[in-house]
């Protein structure tokens, strides 16, 4: 009988708490980073919200105060089953600005304050609140 060559349980546990040590070691290192790339979404979306109510204008000549109007549908959020991290709004509409906001509704961090993304009629998005 021929005994094969193999980790056995230790072995691999210790492994295994290594790399888990290791891995809360980095981790408060990247949450920056975890935050700058879920805020991407925003941006994209304020973005696409930006591009729908310059439509809307060069039709109706005012900006609209609802998401609707625009045909802008925002994504579901994760609360509600979706993959989207921000609640998008319109907070005001004249017949020459606008102001759109995006709000985390998840804190990414775990500092207790919540990401905002806003957009107005210059379409560029600006991080009011930074997590």
């Amino acid at each position: 009988m021929k005994k094969l060559p193999a980790y056995n349980l230790q072995e691999i546990l210790i492994v295994l708490v290594i790399i888990g040590i290791l891995l809360l070691l980095a981790l408060p290192n990247l949450m920056p980073l975890i935050s700058k790339a879920k805020s991407v979404e925003a941006q994209l979306q304020l973005s696409h919200l930006y591009n729908s109510q310059t439509t809307y204008r060069y039709m109706n000549s005012k900006y609209s105060m609802d998401l609707e109007a625009i045909d802008f549908e925002a994504p579901k959020t994760v609360k509600e089953e979706g993959t989207s991290n921000y609640r998008y709004e319109i907070i005001s509409a004249t017949n020459h600005q606008f102001k759109a906001r995006a709000t985390a509704i998840t804190d990414f961090d775990g500092d207790g304050v919540f990401n905002v993304w806003e957009i107005d009629e210059n379409g560029k998005p600006k991080q009011t609140v930074k997590d």
